[in-house]
């Protein structure tokens, strides 16, 4: 069973219930002075303390989502792995390989006419020679006789650092909520191309183009649209293409947007930061070159480049979230004409929980801005 199997988790809290009933019943019979009196009774507290903590903590993870599978938890490699910075190898005749196929968490997901596919892909970046896995969710109209004309907006959705693509299916819902939204008509119908911001793992490499390593905001910015324009009908305009994120997604989301108004026409950044991050996971991103640097500095472009003709959505909470007040920083730098607009939770922290709140809503405001064809 999977790490965030209902069926493992609703075990685990049988055997707790079970094991904490047996205690409660068998601990009069071991309470004699007796060698196995004594095992008996560190083997049952032992027992049921051992399956307490496990059954948290699989309810914590499937909340939170922290780990995606056993692999995960353990630290050994993910099948969603990820080969960067390499001349093209297997994909050198193709920018897009279908590896994989799952049925989306929705009614008749059976079915692409009515739940839609998600299709596991992996994604050649021929300008950044970056390699990169993700999934892709088609709409259930991307199937239906009466769109078989229409170019579908798309938006690129990424994941926090280090988390993994899987938790944007399992964990955040992405496909779910976007079919929610159409089915209720608060949005149209999108395609969205999931994967996380770290292309060169385990190195955080900030969507930024390192100086003789990962050229990872060239290949968001320029590889990814074009080949998933190339492979799937969606437009490849600007007005076609949105991008958005949490927490280090987030931060590339609101990057990429600002620095490619040619490319994407809204950005969206989930509890975001503002300014690349350079730490021991990051390694030196900028190698000396100033310039880099305060180009990574969202406050500092905003500052000193032109303002791009396209629109921004940020989130934070009043308590709980670390970034309101850069957040309310970032807002009073948009001019015209670029836009802002902003989800300002009372509470929330920097969680799961958090971004599922906001996602519905940031969806439709994603769809509003996003045109087909």
């Amino acid at each position: 069973m999977g790490l965030t199997s209902k069926t493992f988790l609703a075990t685990a809290i049988v055997l707790a219930v079970v094991f904490f009933a047996a205690t409660v019943w068998i601990w009069p019979r071991l309470a004699r002075r007796s060698v196995s009196a004594v095992f008996g009774r560190v083997g049952l507290l032992l027992a049921t303390q051992v399956t307490v903590f496990v059954s948290v903590g699989l309810v914590a993870n499937n909340s939170f989502l922290f780990y995606g599978s056993w692999a995960d938890l353990f630290g050994q490699k993910q099948d969603l792995g990820v080969v960067t910075d390499h001349a093209a190898g297997t994909l050198a005749s193709k920018n897009i390989v279908r590896v994989g196929i799952q049925r989306p968490d929705v009614p008749g997901g059976s079915r692409p006419t009515v739940g839609g596919r998600i299709d596991k892909v992996v994604i050649a970046g021929r300008k950044s020679k970056i390699e990169s896995s993700a999934y892709v969710y088609l709409p259930p109209e991307y199937f239906q006789p009466a769109f078989a004309r229409r170019k579908f907006p798309a938006v690129v959705v990424l994941t926090g650092y280090p988390g993994v693509s899987e938790n944007l299916l399992k964990g955040l819902r992405y496909p779910r909520t976007a079919y929610e939204r159409v089915k209720s008509g608060r949005a149209q119908p999108m395609v969205l191309v999931m994967l996380r911001p770290t292309v060169a793992p385990p190195r955080d490499t900030e969507c930024v183009d390192i100086k003789g390593g990962p050229k990872t905001e060239t290949f968001f910015a320029e590889d990814l649209p074009r080949a998933v324009s190339d492979t799937y009908r969606v437009g490849k305009l600007a007005r076609n293409w949105g991008i958005m994120g949490n927490s280090t997604g987030g931060y590339c989301a609101l990057k990429i947007g600002l620095h490619h108004p040619d490319r994407f026409a809204a950005s969206a950044g989930l509890s975001a930061y503002y300014k690349a991050a350079e730490d021991p996971t990051t390694g030196d991103l900028f190698h000396g070159d100033q310039g880099a640097r305060d180009r990574s500095d969202l406050m500092w472009s905003l500052d000193n480049l032109p303002q791009p003709d396209s629109s921004f959505l940020v989130t934070t909470s009043k308590h709980g979230e670390g970034n309101y007040r850069t957040t309310q920083q970032f807002m009073a730098k948009v001019k015209p004409p670029a836009q802002v607009s902003s989800i300002v939770l009372d509470s929330g922290g920097h969680n799961f929980n958090t971004w599922r709140r906001e996602i519905p809503s940031a969806l439709d405001w994603m769809s509003s801005r996003l045109s087909e064809n």
